[in-house]
């Protein structure tokens, strides 16, 4: 029987519950304590099969690991997707120069600003956007290393394949659950974990990443998005399936 999204995400919680990489510091993982966000983010807008997988790579430190969605700006989340939940517990250790602070977090994500603002440009609402598109990252964890962000693929040989294989494991059955038509890695790597993990199942092209880390994505990263996704901006492109 094919999992629903919710029973994917909860199992790939509780399987990297205890992943603990020697190249960390510190690991958060907000679907433990941001649970209750990201099960209304899943109810509300994961369900519904056909539409275009927008994949990115892991949480960022103002982003997802302070509100359990992807690319979660706390902004963006509350005042256009519509969800703000308080915290869990117990929390993680945190590093004092990311401390989790949920919905009352005042930095902002800039790649969630940029991804939610351009939807939000395009579709005007929340609805409109998640008829069409989903959002989901392929690891779930924030890594930190000498007060730094540490991106999975750093990890060392031995906890990146344990971590690969669970987070396989989890795409795979994601995509099982949501049939999606075309998939968009959110960044090089997030693609080619895509296309050597899924062999063929969906059809993956490139999206530029939104951070500001990026000189090409500053320069106008919205147009870059219209680009890549013009095809399936327009609903026709998308399967009617529920």
């Amino acid at each position: 029987m094919r999992e629903n999204l919710i029973e994917v995400t909860r199992r790939l919680a509780r399987e990297l519950r205890s992943f603990s990489p020697a190249a960390a510091s510190h690991v958060y993982n907000p679907l433990e304590y941001a649970w209750d966000a990201q099960r209304q983010y899943l109810e509300r807008y994961g369900v519904k099969r056909g539409r275009v997988l927008l994949l990115g790579m892991n949480p960022g430190p103002w982003g997802m690991a302070q509100t359990g969605v992807p690319f979660g700006d706390a902004v963006m989340v509350r005042d256009w997707i519509g969800i703000e939940t308080p915290l869990g517990s117990p929390l993680p250790e945190q590093h004092r120069k990311y401390p989790i602070l949920g919905f009352d977090c005042h930095r902002h994500e800039g790649s969630g600003r940029r991804l939610w603002g351009w939807a939000r440009e395009r579709f005007g609402t929340a609805e409109n956007f998640f008829s069409r598109f989903f959002v989901g990252n392929y690891c779930p964890l924030l890594f930190v290393a000498e007060g730094r962000n540490l991106t999975p693929e750093r990890l060392g040989h031995t906890d990146t394949k344990v971590l690969t294989e669970i987070c396989n494991r989890a795409l795979i059955a994601t995509v099982a659950a949501l049939e999606p038509v075309r998939l968009f890695g959110i960044g090089r790597y997030a693609e080619r974990r895509a296309r050597e993990v899924l062999d063929g199942r969906v059809p993956i092209d490139y999206l530029p990443h939104p951070s500001p880390a990026s000189p090409a994505a500053n320069r106008g990263w919205s147009a870059l998005a219209d680009a890549a996704l013009g095809p399936w901006l327009d609903h026709s492109a998308c399967g009617p399936q529920s």
